[in-house]
């Protein structure tokens, strides 16, 4: 296997293995993205919503999957061992400029908390755009729509929660607020400092805030905590050993959680540059929403947006998945469709890296598109020495492009090592 598959698309079974492979590619301008690749998550039912609910059936989740790695819960303990060797890609990148590296965030704890918090972020947001439509602007795109926080007071007695929502806006502002948009909005989880207790929902008809289903326990809680401490001991290290961290992309159920938590690292280690880095699944059908609410995140707080661009690993699973437990498909209908929607978030990404050149994006495609996508960057005047746009395709898939994108901007290669 090590002469034919094996040998084409993975890099060795670890970091000192794969030396040969990266400095062979470095002398055509081609870097690494370290890849760590192992191979249940939980199914205790946690949910009301049929989409954030563990099922057995999917409990493997490396089922129609080819092109991406899959971690399982075991216990914490595996989950330090994860890390541990997430920090060995780290160091063994370190200060490399060609080098960068990738996680996946279901490997630092119990997907579980994942799938819950998911939940939680999707209704809130479903809350907002349902007070959007009772203000007439259901119409309006998410990221452009605004409550009017007058008339949410005039209904505010009908619900505890909206009461709540005006007293954190009122008190939590500088200055006298009288709109509330999506991004104020999410503000409102961070409020809450106890994990367990951010894990709460709106209920349209009683007005409270409820549990989706169960409570975790004490045990769960601090395996949520635990989750959370690893991302950020990675991502300390990433920003000590000068590496640009990549998070991973996952099924959409985990998404929602994922782009959270990887937003607070950001916050805290991308204040100078894009260090921590977003996978965004172009074949999404909110992609366009999350990449654009992101940047403007960013650009209201004054951080570095870092973003890679992919169309999607886990389509076939994320289809039978919604046909078989009944909720809408979250995938675009056709690969045209997907292809458009890519090109829509990465033309955001580029004019906001010719608007102020903090923002980051690696473009990953495996087709000749790629090229056209260098073409554009030369008519914007986006200079490869820049290093603000990367390309990137996985080992052994797309050398025909890969290596002579590399002889004139930067380009990197998934480089894989299976333990």
């Amino acid at each position: 296997m090590k002469m034919t598959f094996y040998g084409q698309f993975v890099a060795g079974e670890d970091h000192q293995s794969i030396r040969a492979v990266v400095q062979k590619n470095q002398v055509y301008g081609v870097g690494a993205v370290l890849d760590y690749s192992v191979e249940k998550i939980s199914h205790r039912k946690t949910s009301s919503d049929c989409r954030y609910q563990a099922r057995q059936k999917f409990g493997d989740r490396r089922e129609g999957v080819t092109r991406t790695r899959t971690y399982f819960y075991a216990d914490e303990a595996k989950c330090d061992q994860h890390v541990e060797t997430f920090l060995k890609c780290i160091k063994a990148s370190g200060n490399r400029m060609f080098i960068k590296t990738a996680i996946k965030m279901t490997a630092l704890g119990r997907p579980q908390f994942l799938l819950q918090f998911s939940e939680v972020l999707v209704k809130w947001r479903c809350f907002f755009s349902f007070l959007a439509a009772k203000q007439g602007k259901d119409g309006v795109e998410v990221q452009e729509q605004k409550l009017d926080l007058e008339q949410l007071q005039s209904v505010a007695s009908e619900s505890s929660i909206l009461l709540s929502i005006i007293y954190i806006i009122a008190f939590s502002s500088e200055t006298v607020v009288f709109t509330v948009d999506m991004l104020d909005w999410n503000y409102l989880i961070n409020e809450r400092t106890k994990i367990s207790d951010l894990l709460v929902v709106p209920n349209l008809q009683t007005g409270q805030l409820e549990p989706p289903l169960s409570k975790f326990t004490e045990e769960e809680e601090g395996q949520m905590k635990g989750m959370i401490q690893r991302l950020g001991v990675l991502a300390k290290h990433a920003v000590e050993y000068g590496v640009r961290l990549i998070v991973d992309t996952e099924q959409t159920y985990f998404q929602p959680a994922i782009l959270r938590l990887t937003v607070e690292m950001k916050r805290s280690f991308n204040r100078d540059k894009a260090v921590v880095f977003n996978t965004y699944q172009c074949y999404f059908k909110g992609a366009f929403d999350n990449v654009s609410m992101g940047i403007k995140v960013s650009r209201r707080e004054g951080w570095c947006f870092g973003a890679k661009l992919v169309r999607g690993a886990y389509m076939y699973q994320e289809r039978s998945r919604a046909a078989e437990i009944g909720y809408e498909d979250p995938i675009n209908p056709d690969y045209e469709s997907t292809n458009r929607k890519y090109q829509r978030c990465l033309d955001y990404m580029l004019e906001e890296i010719e608007r102020n050149n903090k923002a980051n994006v690696m473009v990953a495609m495996h087709n000749l598109d790629t090229v056209k996508q260098k073409v554009r960057m030369n008519e914007m005047g986006l200079a490869p020495t820049d290093k603000t746009v990367y390309f990137g395709q996985l080992l052994g898939m797309c050398n025909q492009i890969s290596f002579p994108l590399g002889e004139h901007t930067p380009t990197y290669i998934h480089t894989h090592t299976y333990i």
